[in-house]
């Protein structure tokens, strides 16, 4: 394994990860005498091939159904000095809920600490400042700090780059030691995140580079294709460990065998600005070749944020998901997103567009430099393509 020092921390981070969201037995809570036995020998077999493979950092999140609880009859089984332990606690408006929340979780894992705590999902204005306002959550994580219960505070985030940058850039009660956000080949839009992150000397964790990153464990074959000689998860893996400025890649391993295609990544890391250079040209020409210049970039087309456009339709993320499917064939991909869109709250806001022709959509296609005819054509093209049943959040399923 390959180790990066994870910022201010001065942690040595395994540049693979064990995400702890896909081997528990399921996501709302349950008591462990309703796991089942096979499940849990699953899920230790999983934690156990992680050591072995020399990836230490094992990460998880009180929203992780039975996962804390599940982790807590293995973890102590490990010389505590030998893992890197995180865990994630979603921000309240009453900080006193998020440190009884903690405090739980810890008895979950069965452990006296952990080494990284973050606030989960700081996605938007309410949870920004319930997180950094004075005496909030981020001051609750201080004193939990200070108790010596967690050694190092950070936040995760599936919101927009300016609230992050809000985040990362706020000097309230000592700022953030780290952030966990995504950033990956399809989507780039967080590096000044990354680039202000690296100026505070905090950790980088990229969240879900496999699944949100584009379901690569089950590439299209316009993907394989484009990805040559390299798996297409491999490439993306690599892509991203390029970058110095990332330090660890989120694995939501469901088995042991799910860290067979990253372990190949980390064995090329050294290889890796030859091979990823033509194959990201490859796919970059592929991009362009299928999607008109002034339409490439949907998020930074001047468009509204969801609660600014009629309908609350979530134009951006539906524009960027069509690009995918015209260059890469992403069908699949684009459908798990699209229909999550009024089903998954801050965690992916906005809506649909059902009826794209009954919206007033005149103001908002001035501003980004569409015809109005040109969006409502483009919003009825993605509905047809990628509508259908509603998706809850795997953690609502």
């Amino acid at each position: 394994m390959i180790y990066r020092r994870f910022g201010r921390t001065n942690l040595q981070m395994p540049v693979i990860s064990c995400g702890g969201m896909r081997y528990q037995y399921k996501w709302q809570d349950a008591p462990l005498a309703e796991v089942p036995p096979d499940n849990q020998t699953n899920l230790e077999a999983t934690i156990r091939r992680a050591v072995a493979l020399g990836i230490n950092h094992i990460e998880t999140a009180r929203g992780y159904g039975s996962s804390e609880r599940q982790l807590g009859l293995v973890l102590p089984t490990f010389p505590r000095e030998k893992l890197i332990v995180q865990t994630k606690i979603e921000p309240k408006a009453d900080p006193a809920v998020f440190t009884a929340q903690f405090e739980e979780s810890l008895v979950r894992l069965q452990l006296d600490h952990v080494d990284l705590l973050a606030i989960h999902g700081i996605n938007n204005a309410d949870t920004l400042d319930w997180s950094i306002r004075a005496g909030g959550c981020l001051a609750a994580a201080r004193k939990i700090q200070q108790r010596g219960l967690a050694r190092h505070i950070g936040f995760s985030t599936h919101g927009p780059t300016r609230i992050i940058l809000e985040a990362i850039t706020t000097e309230r009660d000592g700022g953030f030691d780290y952030v966990n956000l995504h950033w990956y080949y399809i989507f780039q839009r967080n590096w000044p995140a990354v680039v202000e992150a690296t100026r505070r000397d905090m950790g980088v964790f990229v969240i879900s580079p496999s699944d949100k990153g584009g379901m690569l464990y089950n590439p299209t074959p316009r993907l394989t294709e484009l990805s040559q000689p390299l798996h297409p998860l491999v490439f993306n893996d690599l892509f991203c460990l390029l970058r110095p400025e990332v330090h660890t890649l989120s694995i939501g391993a469901a088995r042991p065998t799910d860290f067979d295609r990253h372990v190949e990544a980390v064995e090329l890391l050294g290889q890796a600005a030859e091979l990823v250079q033509p194959i990201a040209a490859r796919w970059h020409e592929a991009y362009e070749a299928a999607v008109p210049a002034h339409r490439r970039d949907p998020f930074n087309m001047k468009l509204p944020e969801p609660e600014g456009t009629p309908g609350q339709v979530n134009i951006p993320v539906i524009l960027w998901l069509l690009n995918l499917v015209k260059a890469y064939d992403m069908t699949a991909y684009g459908q798990m997103r699209y229909n999550l869109l009024g089903n998954a709250d801050h965690w992916f806001p906005g809506k649909p567009a059902p009826d794209a022709d009954a919206l007033d959509l005149d103001a908002v296609a001035t501003a980004c430099g569409l015809g109005t005819a040109e969006l409502k054509a483009l919003l009825r093209e993605a509905h047809e393509l990628l509508g259908g049943n509603a998706v809850k959040r795997i953690s609502q399923s």
